[in-house]
């Protein structure tokens, strides 16, 4: 199999004299398909011997494209589409400029978000400890916050400040009295 391959110093020598010609390649015509060559003569030989070997690279090579456009060609050619892709059509998009009536009541309330659980907590304050602080927190130790008592406290939802409020005891729990409602621009 080797014997079928080119050398790199005889593909130099086919392409110094494809480069010799007229710059443009040949049509491709069509051939009937030849065995390759057992063995390819050595570019350093007789000139008869490197015209043969540049006719037989030239066949090779316009073997190799009219292969090539044989195989890429049902690719390329946009009226040529295989039976088994089925056939050409416009795709119909789906008009979102309306909304059916079934949807429009869903969409225009909050009705369809009741049953979404979100995060919601309340925020007494805040404070900053180094590790030290909290590795010698124990039962009964007081952490110090950034409120005062009966200043309001921040209620997040889902990490989100949405409103203040003041806090309450009611029947020994505690309790939130939203006081405001923030606003996103708040």
């Amino acid at each position: 199999m080797d014997d079928d391959l080119l050398s790199p110093d005889e593909i130099e020598a086919l392409l110094s004299a494809a480069g010799s010609g007229d710059g443009e390649a040949p049509p491709a015509q069509p051939a009937a398909p030849t065995p390759a060559p057992t063995a390819a003569p050595a570019a350093g030989g007789s000139g008869a011997a490197a015209a043969d070997v540049a006719a037989e690279a030239d066949r090779l090579l316009d073997k190799a494209e009219r292969d090539l456009r044989a195989a890429v060609s049902p690719v390329l050619d946009p009226g040529h589409i295989p039976g088994d892709l089925g056939g050409v059509r416009n795709f119909d998009f789906e008009n979102f400029d309306e909304v059916p009536p079934e949807l429009r009541a869903a969409t225009l309330g909050l009705g369809g978000l009741g049953d979404v659980e979100l995060d919601l907590r309340i925020e007494l304050g805040r404070t900053e400890l180094l590790i030290d602080e909290v590795m010698a927190l124990r039962n009964g130790s007081v952490i110090p916050l950034d409120k005062l008592a009966g200043d309001p406290v921040d209620v997040l939802v889902n990490g989100r400040l949405v409103a203040r409020g003041e806090v309450l005891v009611l029947n020994d729990n505690f309790c939130i009295r939203v006081a405001e409602i923030l606003t996103p621009d708040d």
